[in-house]
This record gives C-alpha cells, structure tokens and sequence, in this order.
C-alpha cells in the first residue's frame, strides 16, 4: 500500500510539473480558453462574444490641444504630437476633430483568470487567483516582444470583448479572484480604462495590481497610484542603449517611475529579462543591483527571467541557467534579500527564503504552490517581517 501511495503521489507531481511548465511561457491556450468560457457563462459580457475590429472610442483628458487642431499626447514619455486624424505610434490614441481618443475603452482583446504567481507577483497575497484584463496596443516597440500580435496591433486586427469597466469588476466577484491584474499588454495604453476599473474594484475590495514597462509620464502616474496596490514593473536592462534600440524607448523614465512608486506607498516587484549577448554583461546587472539597493531597497523582489527566442529575436538561443544563476548570485552578494529565477520550473531561484533565518518560507512549482509559512507578513520560523502584502489572517 505504501509503495501504491507513493507510486500515486509522483504522478501527481509529474502532473504539477507538466502544467506548470505549460504555463512558464506565454499565456497558455487553456488558461484564455477557460476565461473565455466563464466569460459567456457568467453573462456579463453585453456581447455573444469576442468580436474583430471592435472599438469604442473614448475621449481622453491626456491630451493637450495645440495650434491648428494639433493635440499632444501626455501619457507617456514619448510626447506624441499628432495632427488631425493622425494615430500615436502605439496605435490606440488618436487625434480626432482636434481632440484625443483612446481607442481601447472597454473592448479588452484578453481577459483571463490564473495564478497571481503568473502576473509575476511573489510577494503579494500568494496561492491566490488574479483577472488579468489587456487591450492591443504599447508605446514601446520591444524586438522581443511576447505578446507582438496584440500588443503591437492595431485595434482593429485583434479580437476585443465589449466589456465596460463595471462588468470587469463584476465578472472578477463572480469568479472569486482577490485582485484584478492589468497585465500580458501594456496598461499604460488603456490607461483610462485600466483607471476606471481600479475604481470599482477598489470600492470591492479588490486589490488592483499592474504589470508594465513602466513608460509613463510623472501627473498619470501619480493619479494611477490612487488605486493601484502593488506594480511589476520590467526593468528590461540598467542600459540606456539597449533601451534606445532594442526596446524603442528610454531607460530614465522608467527608473523615475519605480522611485515613484515606491515613494507612494505601492508594492513593487521588478523583473529583468536577460538576453544573451544583448542584455546579459553581469557588469551592467551589478550596477542595476546597487542601484535598486539604494533607490528603492533591499527587500525588493527582483526576478530574472529567461529569455525564449521570440518576434524579431527569434534567432538568438535562449538564455543559458548559468546565466541567471550568476545573476542571482550576484544579486544576492549585494544584499537583496528575494531574488528569483523565472521560466525555468523546478529552479531553486522559484521559492522565497526568509532573510532572517535563510529557511524556505514559500516553496513553488512553476505558476504553483505548495506551502506558504508566512503568516501576517513574517516568518513562522523566526518572526522576520517579509516584504509585500499578505493575508491578514
């Protein structure tokens, strides 16, 4: 019988493994199958179902009007001036009769329910479910983009749910998820309906997490930050060249945006995506290292992901284990106390330790987990506090 039991308990976690490493990468054909499912269940959605070329035009207060009908964008960075008719780089802010649209107000092209593990959050409410609600659209033009055939798509080409702010809210109290999650594409597009939703959710109870490239400009910010409880931002790499001609944007920016951030109060996790040849010298992760130390702390949760060959770097190898291993080698010796290697399952670099007494205190499999010993935010070892936000029971 033993022998039986234990014969029983290795499939199961063969079983664990297999899913969880389905899901390392990318969204997961299931996972979106699944939403979409408890999406037409649910009957929340005023529409039979996704639908191509939707749009909903929504007038934006992130634009100012210039000289000849001309407006300009202040959403982000880039500064965006655009003539009458004329469309923003990123495809979903629109100069209309002299005034700005956002093309992608309650016409999602993702919504999907999975592992709050998956956004990627470590350090907040763990073990627990997440809604994650994307458009088409970015402002960024990243050569290795994951999500290229929404986020870097016009609209018009993708598949969108008529889905208004108040049914989002809605469909994620009927699923029972503890957070909704602006994520896979970039938030900072769908600002306005990304910031309508957190208000709702937040009268709910609902935390509000964001993960994105963190390009946005200083005044959105502060006004997101409102309702916006914890942020994932991808620090892509501590390179302002790599910024410049891989991503399609500026490194600056982005750091102003994490000290932000962590000067309000909101949780943050960072991830860094090492890409060989292009983005791995362990010189430049040292610097991102001290720099993250003294600007924004050492209990900051930093993730080196692996990089899988993708959009206009598909030819390049994946990244080497050996490479985020001395990445977070390094890391470590420098003193951030939660370091973890991403999209590799099974890797040591997927748990949390505490940084008091250096015992496993979340132990994860993938996307999964199989036991939490934090209790009210510290170690039930030693009674270190843990960094993030945890359930208060």
């Amino acid at each position: 019988m033993l022998k039986k039991n234990k014969l029983k308990e290795k499939f199961e976690r063969r079983k664990l493994l297999k899913a969880a490493a389905a899901g390392a990468c990318g969204f997961g054909l299931a996972a979106i199958f699944e939403s979409r499912q408890l999406l037409k269940a649910s009957g929340l959605n005023s529409s039979p179902g996704a639908k191509k070329g939707f749009l909903r035009p929504v007038r934006s207060r992130w634009f100012e009007q210039l000289k000849g009908n001309q407006i300009e964008c202040r959403l982000c960075p880039k500064k965006c001036k655009l003539a009458e008719g004329q469309r923003a780089p990123c495809r979903v802010r629109e100069n209309r009769g002299g005034y700005g649209y956002t093309l992608t107000y309650g016409n999602p092209a993702l919504v999907q329910e999975d592992p709050i593990e998956r956004k990627p959050f470590f350090h907040v409410l763990p073990g627990t479910r997440a809604l994650s609600v994307s458009t088409a659209g970015c402002n960024l033009e990243c050569k290795f983009c994951e999500v290229w055939d929404m986020a870097l798509a016009n609209p018009e080409e993708v598949f969108n749910y008529d889905l208004a702010p108040k049914k989002v809210v809605e469909h994620a109290l009927v699923s029972k998820v503890a957070s909704l999650s602006y994520a896979f594409g970039e938030p900072v597009v769908f600002y306005e309906y990304m910031e309508k939703i957190a208000g709702y959710a937040k009268k709910e109870g609902l935390l509000n997490l964001m993960h994105s490239a963190g390009f946005i400009s200083p005044e959105p910010l502060k006004e997101l930050t409102k309702s916006i409880d914890a942020a994932n931002i991808d620090l892509k790499s501590f390179d302002p060249a790599f910024y410049r001609d891989v991503v399609g944007g500026r490194l600056e920016p982005v750091l102003e945006t994490l000290k932000f951030l962590r000067g309000r109060g909101v949780h943050i996790e960072i991830t860094n995506i090492l890409i060989p040849t292009l983005n791995d010298d362990l010189k430049i992760i040292k610097n991102m290292c001290k720099w993250i130390i003294k600007e924004l702390g050492p209990d900051t949760p930093l993730h080196f992901a692996r990089f899988y060959p993708l959009y206009k770097l598909s030819s390049l190898p994946r990244t080497p284990v050996s490479t985020l291993d001395r990445a977070r080698q390094i890391a470590m010796d420098l003193g951030l106390k939660y370091v973890y290697v991403a999209r590799v399952t099974g890797h040591q670099g997927e748990n949390t330790f505490c940084p008091g007494c250096g015992k496993k205190i979340i132990d994860r499999i993938g996307f999964m987990i199989d036991r939490i010993e934090v209790k009210k935010g510290k170690c039930n070892f030693c009674g270190t506090s843990i960094s993030g936000i945890w359930k208060e029971g």
